[in-house]
């Protein structure tokens, strides 16, 4: 009984308050989408308060792992994403002009979310056997030859957005390491060009018209610009304390699309105003800084890369899909972390969390007060 009470009182409380708060306005959210319905529709209320529970035991089964096993198997868990991304592309399901999902009856996942942990896990893993400091360059390459594979088979799908959060990751993770000084300039002139080749290239028709409605959304209001037009005047709308939960005429009406997954943030807007939006901001800001405050005290050169990646997978969801509904980025696919109804995602932000109160709990220094022993060891 008391091993337990020592791993209780070791959890990050502020970390899991700030992740339960988000998934409960998002979950007000998509009750409000559902109960706006005519008839009302609550399945996807259900599914995700489903998807709550099974989270919530993920947290606490991945608490009582140690996470720096990962460290030694990373290259198979690299391996197992890379299979993944491989598989869907044969045996995927289409939905939205993307060969991403496996399906099981009712029930579906997209492989990409887990390569994204699987990449956090393999480049944190690879950057800390490679030795503290700067990075080399033989190791720079190497790490954006196994991030441009995962995001190689992923633009397959074809999925740009989430080719991007890997990059966007890798990224982070690299910066974080140290990246070599000549990096800082040949960097941006690679990604230059790089965009370039992929917009001529690689790019679907869609996915050019989505990047041009994001440009001038008013030159196609009922096509391409739709989206994002209809994404603004309900966030606008929203005034400050919001319009109320069920309220938002621009979900209920059906005006926006996708409301439950890729605008959950201007329904967020409409229905809860200016206030929820900024409460949803302050606790983004709380949970981003706890984590890298947990990987700062872990003393762990591993600890505190997987917690930068885990940590930039949160930030880069948050700012291109905020982005996006706010008219600043092209309209993705990316799910907003803990608001939208998004169940693959969802678990993996849930297992993100576990991996952070994995490192909470075994912080060096953890100490017995009373008895004066060490409780972890690192």
């Amino acid at each position: 009984m008391r091993f337990l009470l020592d791993y209780f009182e070791r959890l990050d409380w502020v970390l899991l308050t700030a992740a339960m708060t988000l998934t409960a306005i998002g979950l007000m959210a998509i009750y409000g989408i559902g109960i706006s319905q005519e008839p009302s529709n609550l399945f996807l209320f259900y599914k995700q308060v489903a998807v709550l529970a099974v989270g919530i035991l993920s947290i606490a089964g991945l608490i009582f792992v140690d996470y720096r096993h990962l460290r030694s198997v990373s290259l198979f868990i690299y391996l197992f994403g890379a299979f993944l991304l491989l598989l869907v592309v044969f045996f995927g399901v289409t939905v939205n002009n993307t060969t991403g999902w496996f399906r099981f009856g009712a029930l579906s996942f997209q492989p990409v979310e887990i390569a994204k942990v699987a990449l956090t896990v393999y480049l944190a893993a690879f950057y800390v056997r490679r030795g503290r400091g700067r990075l080399s360059w033989a190791t720079f390459g190497i790490s954006f030859a196994a991030t441009s594979f995962y995001a190689g088979l992923v633009m397959l799908q074809p999925d740009f957005g989430s080719a991007m959060v890997l990059f966007l990751i890798w990224g982070a993770m690299s910066a974080f390491a140290g990246l070599p000084r000549s990096a800082w300039i040949i960097l941006p002139l690679v990604a230059l060009v790089c965009g370039g080749a992929i917009w001529t290239f690689g790019l679907q028709e869609y996915q050019r018209g989505r990047i041009e409605s994001f440009l001038n959304p008013e030159a196609d209001p009922r096509g391409a610009g739709y989206n994002a037009i209809q994404a603004r005047i309900a966030i606008g709308s929203g005034g400050i304390f919001g319009k109320g939960i069920g309220e938002g005429s621009q979900a209920r009406l059906r005006f926006l699309p996708a409301a439950a997954t890729d605008f959950i943030f201007a329904v967020v807007g409409e229905e809860m105003g200016f206030a929820g939006l900024a409460l949803v901001f302050f606790l983004f800001i709380l949970l981003l800084t706890r984590m890298l405050k947990i990987g700062y005290e872990s003393e762990d050169d591993f600890a505190s890369l997987l917690l930068v990646g885990l940590g930039s997978i949160f930030l880069i969801h948050l700012f291109v899909n905020a982005g996006m509904n706010l008219g600043i980025m092209p309209i993705t696919g990316i799910p907003m972390p803990f608001l939208s109804a998004a169940a693959s995602y969802m678990l993996i932000v849930f297992l993100c969390i576990g991996l952070a109160e994995s490192v909470a709990v075994r912080k060096r220094g953890t100490a017995d007060a009373e008895a004066g022993v060490m409780l972890f060891e690192s």
